[in-house]
């Protein structure tokens, strides 16, 4: 689904072929798939609307006006059938029921940085509150929206929560101007709180691993550390030092490559203004790109900014963000670092594959970039004309990958022989 302007234009995936046409009633901020892709929300944050959408009878639809509460955020709950508004500055949460149309309301949502978090099944929602000026976290049961536990929280401006994948455990980290995470269990103890240091900016990110056995904390420092499901304890640190001494360390580094010409004959088709691209090993010790953060503003372009575990839970990539090129693999096997891919320009997004240990990688040109454990490669998005792409996404087969640029969308199909495969054998593009 794609909308431009007020319109939503549902199309096929494997053909783009458009199926359905919806209009609304205003221009569209943000769209959403309920779970079971049977309806898709349309927000229109400006009007305080929300429209839906039913796929199997394109003549239903609903309108959910929220008046002069206003709309800042909009979202499915688990069961798509559910959606959870935001009000303006955060007065409240508005669940609206689609079957029975039924409302409840939420009290005192806290504005942060991620507040709302569903377990992986879909039973239970943590909401970030704040009363009182302290911070608390409610644990509501989905299916009738009923109060399960409620709890303070040892914060002093909680920044964000995320359930384990086994919806055990619920993470709680502070502002990053305190460092502290808490892990509390579904009926709200206190498992564990963990700090690495004092005094300086703390914690920037945060991702679970999906076995829920690791829990990786990205900090300003610019270092990962890992902590562990049993103690809840420090089990090792990642740094990302900007040269790389290790020989066993394989240093991918993207090289402009230039065209092959024909003997005094100008190439046909001609060439694109953005010339093609390719990954060189790099000698040992190999130096990255750094740059040098402004830290008398506010948030600096330092410490790890992206975190995300391989499906397999074989692999972390992570990105530090004042070595903003370069993107680090690390095996979390033997817990040591396996690759790095610096580019020539910085990662804008990067994206697991949701099958398979392979990574895609945007950095704001036209190109999309891929690694596996075999390799990794640079393919030229298809098309006339310059493509920046600057965010992607992958279908949950792993079959297609999304890539996205300003005003245009592109779908790249991936075929390859051998189930892993850095070397795309065909990759098309429709705009």
């Amino acid at each position: 689904a794609s909308c431009v302007q007020y319109r939503l234009v549902v199309r096929d995936v494997h053909t783009l072929q458009i199926l359905q046409l919806y209009t609304c009633l205003d221009q569209i901020q943000h769209i959403e798939w309920s779970a079971d892709s049977l309806f898709i929300l349309c927000a229109m944050y400006k009007r305080g609307l929300v429209q839906v959408w039913s796929l199997e009878q394109p003549e239903w639809h609903c309108k959910i006006d929220e008046g002069s509460a206003g709309l800042v955020a909009s979202c499915w709950s688990p069961d798509g059938r559910h959606i959870l508004n935001t009000t303006e500055f955060h007065l409240r949460i508005t669940v609206w029921s689609l079957c029975t149309k039924s409302v409840s309301y939420i009290k005192y949502p806290k504005a942060c940085q991620q507040g709302i978090a569903f377990t992986r099944d879909g039973r239970y929602m943590a909401l970030a509150e704040r009363r009182d000026c302290k911070d608390y976290v409610s644990v509501f049961v989905c299916s009738d929206w009923q109060l399960l536990r409620h709890f303070d929280t040892d914060t002093q401006d909680l920044s964000g929560i995320e359930w384990a994948p086994n919806g055990c455990v619920l993470a709680v980290w502070d502002t990053c101007l305190e460092y502290k995470i808490l892990l509390y269990s579904l009926d709200g103890r206190l498992l564990s709180a963990y700090c690495a240091y004092e005094w300086s900016l703390g914690i920037k990110s945060v991702a679970w691993s999906p076995s829920s056995q690791f829990l990786a904390v990205g900090s300003y420092d610019g270092k990962v550390r890992i902590l562990n499901h049993v103690t809840w304890k420090m089990i090792t640190e990642f740094g990302h030092p900007a040269t790389i001494n290790n020989p066993k360390i394989v240093v991918y580094k993207e090289a402009q490559k230039s065209p092959k010409l024909g003997l005094g004959r100008p190439p046909f088709p001609p060439p694109r203004a953005t010339s093609e691209s390719k990954y060189e090993i790099a000698s040992v010790p190999a130096s990255l790109q750094t740059l040098k953060p402004l830290t008398d503003r506010a948030n600096p372009k330092i410490g790890i900014g992206m975190l995300a575990f391989s499906p397999d839970n074989y692999f972390l990539a992570t990105r530090n963000d004042n070595v903003p090129s370069a993107v680090w693999v690390w095996d979390m096997q033997k817990l040591r670092l396996f690759v790095v891919l610096e580019q020539l320009s910085p990662v804008r997004s990067f994206q697991w594959d949701p099958q398979q240990p392979r990574l895609a990688i945007c950095t704001g040109g036209s190109k999309v970039y891929l690694w596996s454990p075999a390799g990794c490669v640079s393919v030229q998005v298809p098309g006339e004309g310059d493509f920046p792409v600057l965010s992607l996404c992958w279908h949950f087969s792993g079959d297609s990958l999304a890539l996205l640029s300003k005003d245009h969308f592109c779908l790249c199909f991936l075929e390859t022989e051998e189930p892993m495969g850095p070397a795309v054998r065909e990759l098309d593009g429709h705009t």
